[in-house]
């Protein structure tokens, strides 16, 4: 009996290697699943807040202006071919440092006409003079059927102001003053009229002697 298992064994056939072996071709499969594929999406989990170089992800820098988009404003004109629908924008700029602009565009559609106000609010720059926190002196401007008045407040008043004139000021940097719109109710005349009224204030008021 021993030598007919003795056969037996010997005659067993030998596994091909063709059945061992994965086909040519076909996607080698791992044991481990989670291994395989969440090992993966972990790591990329993991890591997705920072740079593939080992970096921390990379911070924009900020912003010089910063503006406020006073009026958007669908316009319509009318011609021979018929009627011209354009949007119109009024965006103010300004540093918080002294310097702020204003600018008015229009473009067909509203990105553009944002786009253009900004680039002309950033030309057209003005400096607001400062003294103790405050605006020099009293100003009285008028553009249109807008009339603006504004006057120096106290250190801790804050912006007693309403309107465009009160984002004008934000965007200037100016910590206290007090204004009052005297005139219309139209956005555009009383921005045009607070820059006319910022325009005129001076560091030195210069007196006037009267002549003899």
């Amino acid at each position: 009996m021993p030598e007919q298992e003795n056969i037996q064994k010997t005659a067993a056939p030998a596994p091909t290697q063709a059945a061992t072996a994965p086909q040519a071709g076909a996607p080698a499969r791992s044991n481990d699943r989670r291994g395989g594929r969440g090992g993966q999406q972990g790591g990329g989990q993991r890591g997705g807040g920072r740079d593939r170089r080992g970096g921390r992800p990379q911070e924009r820098d900020p912003r010089e202006f910063e503006q406020k988009t006073l009026e958007l404003s669908r316009v319509t004109r009318v011609t021979k071919g018929g009627k011209r629908m354009r949007f119109r924008a009024t965006v103010v700029v300004g540093d918080k440092k002294g310097r702020v602009g204003f600018g008015l565009a229009k473009r067909p559609d509203v990105p553009k006409a944002l786009h253009k106000a900004t680039r002309q609010a950033k030309k057209h720059l003005i400096t607001v003079p400062l003294i103790k926190g405050t605006v020099p002196h009293e100003v009285l401007a008028k553009f249109g059927a807008g009339m603006i008045m504004i006057k120096p407040a106290p250190q801790g008043t804050g912006l007693k102001c309403g309107g465009p004139v009160r984002v004008v000021l934000e965007l200037a940097g100016v910590p206290n003053a007090v204004s009052k719109i005297l005139g219309g109710k139209n956005k555009i005349n009383n921005v045009k009229a607070t820059f006319a009224a910022l325009n005129m204030l001076r560091k030195e008021k210069t007196s006037v002697t009267p002549s003899a």
